[in-house]
């Protein structure tokens, strides 16, 4: 977004005054003789605060020699008191945006010289409320970067689509980069978003590298797009510390139309079944859902001289999902020290994170799956304590959930040192090593029970990730009379160690211990264990030339090789190369008088990124031992093809497998007009992505093993589409002021020359669907189409009637017909800014549209023939009157629905208190109150708690799409926090 910072000039006048401190006063005014509010004054000496009113008058206590700092939104200038009792002040204009600077990779550029698709936003524009990670924080905020929030469970994953989905089976993750170490979330052993380990409130910034010039110093994983995150640092000033406290209420967002207990009942007579009445009232969604209660404390402190800066923090978050015994835990620390020396030719940046998380989950799938089928007649409670006896033996959903158990503690260590050199004037070398460990251990038990019957059994899982980094460049920085270079070379070393063990143990005995509690030796059976060990290395040689000649025409050219130890001995190695040029064509004489047009840049982009995010080790050979074999098998230890006997090859080794390549186009258009309070972006891309990689079944009758991975011949992933950004702010120097804006993504995604027919993307849970196929790549479609029989109605018999698509006269898989896909077409962010004294207000809306559901729930649960049984559903089950009871529940475009939704995401009203008022100003800089709203309404005409959605059974590492099967609900939630700076 763009911000106008007003930057402090004094008018010199010669007023005389007493040495003595006394109050002295001024008047701040723009440039047009204008009072500018808000503007706050701190006497760095004696740290009285003062606040410019609605005329932009000021009084402060100070005496000659005090320096007074004015700050304005987040930027500050000081001046030094004379003589004077009286400073009339003038603020000029200055544009942030273009002098921003924007991260760009093993480096930083004014966003006027960038020429590559970058979006940025700072911390004071992310997402307000209760957050978890850096998606949370970031949605809504770029155009072309589409993050979904498809579950409600607490730091939940979420899909982060940049630019379209690009590749079969290394999903849609882009590369995190945070203070310049490159972060590997292969497996950190949590069954949730492993970017939760990073406190929300400790980043200062996020910067999207989109397009395939910025991205491609990244090469080997850039092609799904950078997310660099740059965590806080400290200012020069005084020390700075911050106090901040949030209390959250959650409460499901939406409830289902599911019967009420009198409507079950008149519904299963009049469905011809057998009513099942145990004389209850029981709202099964009040009774397995809570109002959750949040809390989020946060305390750092920062400060910097000329010479050293510091960061430090520490944070602690319980966030409770509205399912019991659901909720995320979070306790973290991060100090962040900078050191000078020999006058600033010598730079230390030390970055040290330490984070612990605990994550407590349900049965979610069960746990929803009963909430909306349990006959609402059986009672809950019986005599005060949860039924244990039903009609049909079945087991309260209130017990089932105090004996169940997944709880998985996570302890992650993130530590990097930078010192850097200024070797000669320009030239500067810099080291990077840091390392990521991660451990995690997980739990999961059912204690026994003895009414109805529950076997014990336990499930152990011990995680190690370690990750490290070792990084040398030299960057050389110089002019020649116009002509600007920033020339960067470096190599980049990075090492990754997985491992991981599993034990499960059953029939634990009834005594009253819990089964984690207990020696599986002395009553457990069935023993079985898991091992998984990789290690994977890569190796990069890079290079970035930077050439700028008048601020008016830019060149970026980037060059990035890139070694993967999981690709075969002949491809070890990709080239990933790119350009970009830049034209500020309001730099120019034509149209430097021009007073509408402040900025106006044209860019254009190529370039070559890579994707390496596939198994280890899957170029090389595996066997496997049967067990009907003889017990005298070995492992061959040579690749003669004679294998002991109970030994045979699973998977060939392929050491011609190739890396996944995506070539990107991009045309862009910044710019700027009426004083730049309208600003804006326009981009065009083409992203092409081919050499596929996939596991397939080998058909030679010469190959030895059944599968194998290759590159699939010819197979493209095309996605090409439109991205637009408009902010407009109002004047910032009236008492009212605003500022309106949004962005927009226009994405049209194809799948070309696969020599499949479908790729599953998504299968079908639940009875009588389980692995049916529902949608996947198919040639000429968009990634996700679903791939099902068109439904057209009810024969006389209560039956499904498919359309016959090719006219056989039968119904089978080959009428099956492409019936939209689950990634929308169009995506959409809106955002309203607003202050008024004191008081300020934020709203942010998102949209989606274009993509379609597939309601694998109601597919499922809500049929005719379930509520024949006593099984509760919706009206969706009577949607027919004429329909059988022993109709089957085909996958079919019957449960299919749109998807396009409009959401209030994000609602906060803030108040700045002046601490003056309550006499401790001298102490305390500002307060803040703010009451946050999240998720405060959807309108949609998708029939599930949310159309945000995506619990598909993926198969092989492919991502699913669009497939909603029992999702953990969203809730809605209120934040009320309160902000102390010292």
């Amino acid at each position: 977004m763009k911000r106008i910072y007003l930057v402090p000039t004094v008018l010199m006048s010669c007023v005389s005054f007493t040495y003595a401190q006394q109050q002295i006063s001024g008047t701040v005014q723009d440039e047009k003789s204008n009072p500018v509010h808000h503007v706050r004054v701190v006497n760095i000496q004696n740290q009285t605060t003062a606040i410019t009113d609605s005329l932009g008058n000021f009084i402060i206590n100070a005496e000659k020699g005090n320096i007074l700092e004015f700050s304005l939104d987040n930027h500050t200038q000081r001046i030094t008191v004379d003589n004077r009792t009286n400073y009339p002040v003038t603020l000029k204009s200055k544009i942030s945006e273009i002098e921003e600077v924007v991260m760009i990779g093993y480096g930083s550029q004014k966003k006027s010289d960038v020429t590559g698709a970058v979006g940025s936003v700072k911390s004071e524009d992310f997402n307000k409320g209760m957050v978890a990670n850096v998606g949370q924080l970031l949605q809504g905020k770029v155009a072309g970067v589409n993050v979904a929030n498809v579950s409600g469970e607490p730091g939940a994953n979420q899909n982060i689509i940049i630019r379209g989905v690009g590749s079969l089976r290394s999903g849609t993750t882009p590369l995190y980069v945070i203070d310049g170490f490159v972060i590997d979330n292969s497996n950190t052993g949590t069954a949730n978003n492993p970017m939760n380990f990073i406190n929300p409130d400790d980043i200062e910034s996020l910067d999207i590298l989109k397009d395939a010039s910025a991205a491609a110093i990244y090469g080997a994983r850039g092609a799904n797009g950078v997310i660099i995150i740059t965590t806080k640092k400290g200012k020069k000033g005084r020390t700075q510390m911050n106090l901040s406290s949030n209390l959250t209420i959650s409460n499901l967002a939406n409830k289902m139309n599911v019967f009420g207990a009198d409507e079950f009942r008149r519904q299963v007579t009049a469905a011809g079944g057998k009513l099942d009445d145990m004389g209850g009232n029981t709202d099964w969604q009040d009774e397995l859902t809570r109002t959750a209660v949040s809390k989020n404390v946060n305390f750092s402190a920062a400060g910097a001289t000329d010479t050293s800066n510091y960061y430090a923090a520490l944070g602690y978050e319980d966030q409770e999902g509205i399912l019991h015994n659901s909720n995320l835990k979070r306790y973290s620390g991060r100090i962040n020290v900078s050191q000078k020396a020999f006058n600033g030719r010598v730079n230390i940046h030390f970055n040290l994170n330490g984070t612990r998380t605990e994550n407590n989950r349900p049965n979610s799938t069960d746990v929803v799956s009963n909430m909306l089928t349990w006959n609402p007649t059986y009672p809950s409670y019986t005599d005060g304590a949860p039924t244990t006896v039903f009609n049909n033996g079945a087991f309260n959903p209130l017990i089932r959930r105090e004996i169940y158990k997944d709880f998985t503690t996570n302890n992650r260590i993130l530590a990097n040192i930078s010192p850097s050199v200024e070797i000669i004037k320009g030239l500067t070398y810099k080291l990077n090593l840091g390392v990521d460990y991660s451990t995690a251990e997980r739990v999961i038990q059912n204690i026994p029970h003895a009414i109805p019957l529950e076997i014990g059994t336990l499930n152990l899982s011990n995680y190690s990730n370690n990750n490290t980094l070792l990084e040398n460049t030299l960057t050389y920085k110089f002019k020649i009379n116009s002509h600007d270079f920033n020339v960067m070379a470096g190599h980049s070393y990075q090492k990754l160690m997985l491992t991981s063990r599993g034990w499960y143990y059953q029939n634990f005995p009834i005594n009253g211990i819990e089964p984690q509690y207990q020696i599986p030796a002395a009553g457990a059976t069935n023993q079985t264990t898991s091992v998984i060990a990789n290690k994977n290395e890569l190796q990069s040689w890079f290079g970035r030339v930077n050439y700028d000649f008048q601020d008016k025409y830019l060149l970026t050219a980037t060059l990035r090789a890139d070694g993967s130890s999981k690709f075969g001995a002949n491809n070890k190695y990709g080239i990933f190369p790119s350009v970009a040029a830049g034209w500020n064509i309001s730099k120019e004489t034509f149209l430097s008088d021009v007073e509408p047009i402040n900025n106006l840049k044209l860019r254009a982009s190529w370039g070559k990124t890579g994707n390496q995010e596939i198994p280890g080790k899957v170029t090389k050979k595996s066997y496997q031992a049967d067990a009907s074999g003889t017990a005298q098998a070995t492992y061959p230890l040579n690749d003669s093809g004679n294998y002991p006997i109970g030994v045979y090859l699973v998977r060939a080794d392929n050491p011609d497998l190739q890396w996944e390549v995506t070539t990107q186009t991009n045309i862009g258009l910044d710019f700027g007009i009426l004083n730049n309070r309208l600003t804006g972006t326009v981009d065009f891309f083409r992203k092409i992505s081919d050499n596929i990689i996939s596991v397939i079944n080998t058909v030679d009758p010469i190959e030895p093993a059944p599968t194998m991975w290759k590159n699939i011949p010819n197979m493209q992933i095309n996605n090409t589409g439109w991205e637009i950004s408009l902010n407009y702010n109002s004047n910032p120097n009236k008492a009212f002021t605003y500022s309106i804006g949004g962005n927009a993504s226009l994405i049209k995604n194809e799948v070309k020359n696969s020599p499949y027919k479908v790729i599953s993307t998504g299968e079908a849970q639940g009875p009588g669907t389980t692995n049916a196929v529902i949608n996947g790549y198919i040639n000429n479609e968009p990634i996700g189409t679903f791939y099902v029989r068109e439904f057209v109605g009810l024969s006389e018999n209560g039956t499904n009637i498919f359309r016959d698509v090719n006219g056989d006269g039968i119904i089978t898989d080959n009428d099956r017909v492409a019936a939209g896909s689950a990634l929308p077409d169009f995506t959409y962010n809106l955002y309203l800014k607003a202050a008024y004294k004191n008081f300020d207000l934020g709203l942010n809306f998102n949209g989606v549209a274009g993509n379609m559901i597939y309601n694998n729930t109601a597919s499922t649960l809500f049929s005719r023939g379930r509520l024949g049984l006593s099984h509760n559903t919706t009206d969706a089950a009577t949607q027919f009157p004429n329909e059988s009871v022993n109709n089957t529940n085909v996958i079919s475009t019957r449960y299919l629905e749109k998807g396009d939704f409009f959401r209030l995401n994000n609602a906060t009203l803030g108040y700045n208190l002046n601490p003056k008022i309550l006499g401790i100003g001298e102490h305390i800089r500002n307060i803040r109150f703010s009451v946050t709203a999240q998720n405060l309404f959807v309108i949609t005409k998708y029939s599930g708690f949310d159309p945000e959605i995506n619990t598909g059974l993926s198969q092989g590492g492919i991502q699913s799409f669009g497939i909603d099967y029992v999702t953990y609900p969203k809730a809605r939630s209120f934040v009320f926090g309160v902000n102390v700076a010292f």
